[in-house]
């Protein structure tokens, strides 16, 4: 029992840093009502804890091969639990953006890649594919629970509450890493690639930031973009700007490999199929989960009134069914290619989110929401049962860290990409149907129209529908006006999040075809991995 108590701190690491992402998202209408700010800020915050981890999980990797890993994850807690700590006490959505966006996901950038590499170091053989499976089966738990405890918390108590817990659960998890054994990076330890962390922050910086200003700015013809070169939106160029970021790092990472210069990422890694198969299907996976998972929450707290626990029970079946599935997927693994668990998962949360898209009405679909809630966690299930163990065999020890570093930056890409994209199909969805319901309904004059068609040009909030209400009432409209521009927001709320929901599914089918790299079976940890130096 002795050699697994590493195992029990390592998972408990994992388990705190999945937690806040579910926990937040059942908290999106506390927090706009607790700091007096709208949607679109909320989902500003969200994605910036993803994306804070996703330009930084890579340098947090290759730190950790500078300085040690279990030194790098010990580092990584304590910038995470001051995080935390702030984030509970936060007074401004500001501070909370400090706090928990960026402190936590600086933290977390460290923790993330060396937990995967002391996971590797300190099992070998069986042990360590039990290891890959518990730590799998831990952020199913942190995702199946997260809804639940956010929801009980903010509904009985304060979401502030989660954070104190989180607080409480690092100095445990700090009292056990002397039980981690630490695993040394063979050879001479590396030099971190200041120039390349910087091109690759600021590139995926760069993308996720147009992606989440795309409903505002407009992705091509501009809205509200505070400039508009050549009379084009903001966003393409931004999008452009990325793209030449990322030429600028792959150029550079090749120059410091033909120098014999340590980069921080070697490009060779991506040309292992496995390893580059289990990225792709890490960015695919979440992309659609966080793009479901920031949905969802809109729909039952603004659509139909229910508070964050009455959600996050209502979410309770993905997560249940992702948990299950996690482990019965490892199991079937001995007996089926992982590439075609990989496909069934897919499959099944395509035909899921379809699903879920039909129960997305004026009225809860209870059967039809909780069945349909439940395949996506099947098929979410199945995906995190495989991609991680995948990328990690595909390398030996000397990769881990850059493989771990890869892996997460890949989950944390697609977690920011999931929330911008989907929010921003579905914020900029709300206003278009809005204007076009006004513009529909013969209760509304043609004068109203026009006014309302030119307030809400650069893209409206998503609020319950009685705040419509109350603002049209206050502009002197009459009852009729009323009326109708209320039910003209309702409608428009169901048609941008079903194009929300049809959104992921399309992301979910195109993720299909990028399986092909992925292999007949696990490969074993060590045989015919690419070495890295």
């Amino acid at each position: 029992m002795t050699r697994w108590w590493p195992l029990v701190a390592l998972a408990t690491a994992q388990f705190v840093m999945v937690l806040d992402q579910s926990v937040m998202n059942v908290s999106i209408s506390a927090l706009v009502e607790d700091f007096d700010t709208s949607v679109t800020t909320v989902q500003g915050v969200i994605t910036l804890y993803s994306l804070t981890m996703a330009m930084f999980m890579m340098t947090g990797g290759k730190i950790g091969d500078i300085i040690g890993r279990r030194r790098a994850f010990v580092v990584g807690l304590v910038v995470y639990g001051l995080g935390s700590a702030l984030t509970a006490a936060a007074p401004t959505v500001l501070v909370l953006a400090l706090a928990w966006s960026v402190m936590e996901g600086l933290g977390a950038a460290l923790v993330m890649p060396a937990l995967a590499a002391l996971i590797a170091g300190n099992y070998q053989g069986k042990d360590r594919g039990v290891a890959y499976a518990v730590i799998g089966g831990v952020a199913g738990a942190g995702i199946a629970i997260g809804p639940i405890l956010g929801g009980w918390a903010t509904t009985v108590l304060s979401w502030r509450v989660v954070f104190v817990g989180e607080v409480v659960l690092v100095l445990v998890i700090l009292a056990m890493t002397r039980l981690v054994g630490d695993t040394a990076r063979p050879g001479t330890a590396p030099r971190l690639d200041v120039v390349g962390s910087v091109l690759s922050a600021a590139a995926l910086g760069v993308v996720v930031l147009a992606v989440l200003q795309s409903s505002t700015w407009g992705w091509v013809l501009p809205k509200d973009s505070p400039v508009e070169p050549l009379g084009f939106s903001l966003t393409i160029y931004l999008l452009a700007l990325g793209g030449l970021l990322v030429w600028a790092f792959v150029a550079w990472q090749r120059h410091r490999e033909a120098a014999g210069r340590d980069p921080l990422v070697h490009l060779h890694l991506l040309r292992i199929a496995p390893l580059r198969g289990g990225l792709l299907g890490l960015v695919s996976q979440n992309l659609v989960l966080m793009g479901v998972f920031f949905t969802v929450p809109l729909y039952l707290q603004l659509v139909l009134g229910y508070n964050a626990l009455e959600t996050g029970l209502r979410m309770l079946p993905v997560s249940v069914a992702m948990f299950v599935a996690s482990a019965v997927g490892a199991r079937l693994a001995t007996r089926l290619a992982v590439r075609t668990l990989v496909r069934s998962g897919l499959w099944v949360t395509l035909a899921s989110v379809l699903l879920l898209l039909a129960t997305v009405r004026p009225q809860m679909a209870d059967l039809a929401f909780a069945v349909s809630m439940g395949g996506l966690g099947v098929g979410m299930g199945l995906l995190a049962s495989q991609l991680g163990k995948v990328v990690q065999a595909s390398v030996d020890a000397s990769g881990r860290s850059e493989a771990g570093g890869l892996q997460f930056t890949g989950q944390q890409l697609g977690s920011s990409l999931g929330v911008a994209l989907i929010g921003a199909v579905v914020l900029g969805g709300l206003t278009s149907a809005f204007v076009a319901n006004v513009e529909d309904s013969p209760a509304v004059s043609r004068q109203v129209t026009e006014q309302l068609t030119d307030a809400v040009g650069p893209g409206i909030d998503f609020v319950p529908s009685t705040r419509v209400e109350t603002i049209a009432t206050q502009s002197g409209l009459d009852p009729a006006t009323v009326s109708a521009l209320v039910d003209a927001y309702e409608e428009a709320q169901l048609q941008a999040l079903k194009a929300g929901l049809l959104g992921a599914a399309l992301l979910a089918l195109l993720s299909i075809p990028f399986t092909r790299d992925l292999p007949s079976r696990v490969p074993e940890p060590v045989t015919g991995a690419a070495p890295v130096g």
